[in-house]
Protein backbone atom coordinates (compact mmCIF):
# COMPACT_ATOMS: atom_id res chain seq x y z
CA UNK A 1 0.00 0.00 0.00
CA UNK A 2 1.49 3.36 -1.07
CA UNK A 3 1.75 6.09 1.56
CA UNK A 4 0.65 9.60 0.75
CA UNK A 5 3.63 11.98 0.94
CA UNK A 6 3.29 14.62 3.66
CA UNK A 7 3.63 17.42 1.07
CA UNK A 8 0.37 16.31 -0.53
CA UNK A 9 -1.46 17.47 2.61
CA UNK A 10 -0.17 21.06 2.40
CA UNK A 11 -2.67 22.36 -0.23
CA UNK A 12 -5.85 21.08 1.49
CA UNK A 13 -4.65 22.27 4.91
CA UNK A 14 -3.73 25.71 3.49
CA UNK A 15 -7.13 25.92 1.76
CA UNK A 16 -8.94 25.06 4.98
CA UNK A 17 -6.99 27.70 6.90
CA UNK A 18 -7.76 30.40 4.31
CA UNK A 19 -11.43 29.40 4.24
CA UNK A 20 -11.53 29.74 8.03
CA UNK A 21 -10.01 33.22 7.89
CA UNK A 22 -12.46 34.27 5.17
CA UNK A 23 -15.40 32.98 7.22
CA UNK A 24 -14.19 34.79 10.35
CA UNK A 25 -13.79 38.05 8.40
CA UNK A 26 -17.31 37.82 7.03
CA UNK A 27 -18.76 37.63 10.55
CA UNK A 28 -18.05 41.35 11.17
CA UNK A 29 -21.08 43.59 11.55
CA UNK A 30 -20.29 45.29 8.22
CA UNK A 31 -17.94 43.15 6.13
CA UNK A 32 -17.59 45.96 3.56
CA UNK A 33 -16.29 48.46 6.12
CA UNK A 34 -12.59 49.14 6.18
CA UNK A 35 -11.28 48.89 9.75
CA UNK A 36 -9.56 51.85 11.37
CA UNK A 37 -6.93 51.56 14.06
CA UNK A 38 -7.84 55.07 15.25
CA UNK A 39 -11.35 54.31 16.53
CA UNK A 40 -11.25 54.94 20.29
CA UNK A 41 -7.91 56.75 20.08
CA UNK A 42 -7.02 60.44 19.77
CA UNK A 43 -7.29 61.82 16.25
CA UNK A 44 -3.88 62.15 14.57
CA UNK A 45 -2.27 65.55 14.14
CA UNK A 46 -2.74 67.90 11.22
CA UNK A 47 -0.18 68.99 8.63
CA UNK A 48 -2.35 71.30 6.53
CA UNK A 49 -2.23 74.72 4.89
CA UNK A 50 -4.85 77.42 4.42
CA UNK A 51 -7.47 76.93 1.74
CA UNK A 52 -8.04 80.41 0.36
CA UNK A 53 -9.70 82.76 2.84
CA UNK A 54 -11.56 79.96 4.65
CA UNK A 55 -11.04 79.47 8.38
CA UNK A 56 -8.36 76.77 8.81
CA UNK A 57 -8.92 73.44 10.53
CA UNK A 58 -6.98 73.37 13.80
CA UNK A 59 -6.21 70.71 16.35
CA UNK A 60 -7.90 72.96 18.94
CA UNK A 61 -11.14 72.77 16.93
CA UNK A 62 -10.95 68.97 16.88
CA UNK A 63 -10.58 68.78 20.67
CA UNK A 64 -13.23 71.45 21.39
CA UNK A 65 -16.36 70.30 23.23
CA UNK A 66 -19.02 68.65 21.12
CA UNK A 67 -19.10 66.01 18.44
CA UNK A 68 -17.92 66.90 14.97
CA UNK A 69 -16.95 65.34 11.64
CA UNK A 70 -13.70 65.53 9.70
CA UNK A 71 -14.24 65.02 5.98
CA UNK A 72 -11.42 64.36 3.50
CA UNK A 73 -12.53 65.45 0.02
CA UNK A 74 -11.36 66.76 -3.38
CA UNK A 75 -12.93 68.60 -6.30
CA UNK A 76 -11.79 65.89 -8.73
CA UNK A 77 -13.54 63.17 -6.69
CA UNK A 78 -16.91 62.11 -8.16
CA UNK A 79 -18.13 60.41 -4.93
CA UNK A 80 -17.31 63.66 -3.07
CA UNK A 81 -19.83 65.42 -5.30
CA UNK A 82 -22.41 62.68 -4.53
CA UNK A 83 -21.98 62.97 -0.75
CA UNK A 84 -21.92 66.78 -0.66
CA UNK A 85 -25.71 67.32 -0.26
CA UNK A 86 -25.67 65.00 2.77
CA UNK A 87 -22.87 67.04 4.35
CA UNK A 88 -24.75 70.27 3.68
CA UNK A 89 -27.86 68.74 5.27
CA UNK A 90 -25.95 67.59 8.36
CA UNK A 91 -24.65 71.10 8.88
CA UNK A 92 -27.79 73.06 8.05
CA UNK A 93 -30.54 70.79 9.40
CA UNK A 94 -28.75 69.10 12.29
CA UNK A 95 -26.08 71.65 13.21
CA UNK A 96 -23.21 69.14 13.10
CA UNK A 97 -19.90 70.97 12.58
CA UNK A 98 -17.85 69.48 9.76
CA UNK A 99 -14.19 70.20 9.20
CA UNK A 100 -13.01 69.72 5.62
CA UNK A 101 -9.57 68.55 4.58
CA UNK A 102 -9.08 69.10 0.85
CA UNK A 103 -6.87 66.29 -0.42
CA UNK A 104 -4.20 66.79 -3.12
CA UNK A 105 -6.25 69.34 -5.02
CA UNK A 106 -5.71 72.65 -6.79
CA UNK A 107 -6.87 75.51 -4.59
CA UNK A 108 -8.87 77.18 -7.35
CA UNK A 109 -10.70 73.94 -8.17
CA UNK A 110 -11.43 73.25 -4.50
CA UNK A 111 -12.84 76.74 -3.92
CA UNK A 112 -14.90 76.55 -7.15
CA UNK A 113 -16.32 73.20 -5.93
CA UNK A 114 -17.49 74.84 -2.69
CA UNK A 115 -18.84 77.91 -4.54
CA UNK A 116 -20.87 75.65 -6.85
CA UNK A 117 -22.23 73.14 -4.30
CA UNK A 118 -22.19 75.15 -1.09
CA UNK A 119 -19.74 75.16 1.79
CA UNK A 120 -20.80 72.85 4.63
CA UNK A 121 -17.52 73.24 6.52
CA UNK A 122 -17.04 75.08 9.80
CA UNK A 123 -13.42 75.32 8.64
CA UNK A 124 -11.43 73.87 5.75
CA UNK A 125 -7.75 73.38 5.02
CA UNK A 126 -5.63 71.91 2.25
CA UNK A 127 -3.62 68.70 2.49
CA UNK A 128 -1.54 69.38 -0.60
CA UNK A 129 0.97 66.56 -0.20
CA UNK A 130 -1.41 64.07 1.42
CA UNK A 131 0.56 63.79 4.66
CA UNK A 132 -2.42 64.38 6.94
CA UNK A 133 -4.51 61.85 5.01
CA UNK A 134 -1.70 59.31 5.34
CA UNK A 135 -1.39 59.99 9.08
CA UNK A 136 -5.15 59.48 9.48
CA UNK A 137 -5.05 56.19 7.54
CA UNK A 138 -7.17 57.50 4.67
CA UNK A 139 -7.48 54.95 1.85
CA UNK A 140 -8.99 57.44 -0.61
CA UNK A 141 -11.42 60.31 -0.76
CA UNK A 142 -14.04 60.80 0.38
CA UNK A 143 -13.50 59.59 3.88
CA UNK A 144 -15.17 60.91 7.04
CA UNK A 145 -14.37 60.55 10.74
CA UNK A 146 -16.66 61.20 13.72
CA UNK A 147 -14.69 62.92 16.49
CA UNK A 148 -15.86 63.40 20.09
CA UNK A 149 -15.41 66.46 22.30
CA UNK A 150 -12.03 65.25 23.51
CA UNK A 151 -10.61 64.69 20.03
CA UNK A 152 -11.05 60.89 19.96
CA UNK A 153 -12.12 59.07 16.81
CA UNK A 154 -15.54 57.45 17.33
CA UNK A 155 -16.19 56.13 13.83
CA UNK A 156 -14.94 56.17 10.27
CA UNK A 157 -16.74 56.08 6.93
CA UNK A 158 -14.56 55.07 3.98
CA UNK A 159 -16.42 56.26 0.91
CA UNK A 160 -19.19 58.78 0.45
CA UNK A 161 -21.55 59.78 3.23
CA UNK A 162 -24.88 58.35 2.08
CA UNK A 163 -28.23 57.93 3.80
CA UNK A 164 -27.14 54.37 4.59
CA UNK A 165 -23.85 55.39 6.23
CA UNK A 166 -25.64 58.19 8.08
CA UNK A 167 -28.10 55.71 9.59
CA UNK A 168 -25.67 52.83 10.21
CA UNK A 169 -22.49 54.60 11.26
CA UNK A 170 -22.58 58.37 11.73
CA UNK A 171 -25.85 58.93 13.64
CA UNK A 172 -25.24 56.01 16.05
CA UNK A 173 -21.76 57.41 16.80
CA UNK A 174 -23.20 60.90 17.30
CA UNK A 175 -25.91 59.53 19.61
CA UNK A 176 -23.43 57.47 21.62
CA UNK A 177 -21.21 60.51 22.10
CA UNK A 178 -24.00 62.83 23.14
CA UNK A 179 -25.91 60.27 25.18
CA UNK A 180 -29.14 60.85 23.28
Amino acid sequence: MARLPILALVPPVAFAALAGLFYAGMQREDPDALPSTFVGRPAPGLTVTDLGELDPVTEAALTAPGVKLVNFWASWCAPCRVEHPNLVSLTEAEGIPIYGINYKDERGNALAFLDELGDPYAAASADEGGRTARDWGVYGVPETFVIDGEGRVLARVAGPVTERTLERTIRPALEAATGS
